[in-house]
């Protein structure tokens, strides 16, 4: 364990608690939002790394449980760990009312409440941009992997395209999240997480963009698989043997 944190700031979850009871409800234009990201990522996820049956998976920064049980609907074994406890806790009853078997645990990406190379894939969307640490976030997921292990994540560029798509469009026009909660310094180009992830111990893969190409008939984004990576961009790495 490195030196410790500063204390985690309390915008940074508070979006999520805030709107934790309704976190499954589609009266939410923030929820509604991140529950369109989840299929075009695990379409792309699933294509690059291959079936989920069978592994240990670690949704890092999972909130109310979207990507958790998706992943879970794959036949893995999958552990949710986010700090909102409001959100882990709107992501247990859900798992609870479905019959599905996730195990949630309060956590953050700095200090992830797991064993040393105890899964073999950890998904992490919607979280890099917003971590206090990169770099220590980037060695605690080597860490928890396993050698071989793959690191499937989602993040955004640091562009003024992304800059006016992610804070001006969807904070200030379409208010699909509270204006402030992305912070365009933390965004994150690809040559700077590559440089954080392969000091961790991670072999760079392959990157596709994400982002919106439209709405649909109730004026939410549309989100897809991008041809080009100045808005989000979806990525994996490989957990080298050292």
């Amino acid at each position: 364990m490195g030196k410790p944190l500063r204390p985690h700031r309390v915008q940074d979850t508070a979006i999520y608690d805030e709107r934790a009871a309704e976190w499954w409800s589609s009266d939410r234009y923030l929820t509604r939002g991140l529950h369109a990201m989840v299929r075009p990522r695990m379409k792309w996820f699933s294509r690059i790394a291959g079936p989920w049956t069978g592994l240990r998976v670690l949704d890092l920064g999972c909130g109310g449980g979207f990507m958790t049980e998706a992943i879970a609907d794959q036949r893995a074994e999958v552990i949710g760990v986010d700090p909102a406890a409001a959100a882990i806790a709107a992501a247990r009853r859900h798992a609870d009312e479905r019959r599905r078997r996730i195990e949630y645990r309060i956590g953050r990406a700095e200090d992830i409440p797991l064993p040393d190379r105890s899964v073999d894939r950890v998904v992490c969307v919607d979280v890099l941009e917003h971590v206090d640490d990169l770099a220590r976030s980037c060695r605690e997921m080597a860490r928890v992997l396993t050698p071989g292990g793959l690191l499937l994540f989602d993040t955004i560029n640091r562009t003024r395209l992304s800059q006016w798509v992610v804070i001006g469009l969807y904070e200030r026009v379409l208010r699909m999240a509270p204006h402030g909660t992305h912070d365009f310094r933390k965004l994150i180009r690809p040559e700077e997480l590559r440089r954080h992830l392969e000091s961790a111990g991670f072999a760079w893969g392959r990157l596709a963009g994400l982002g919106p190409i439209g709405f649909n008939w109730h004026g939410d984004p549309v989100f897809a698989r991008l041809p080009f990576l100045a808005v989000g961009y979806m990525g994996v790495a490989i957990k080298t043997s050292r």
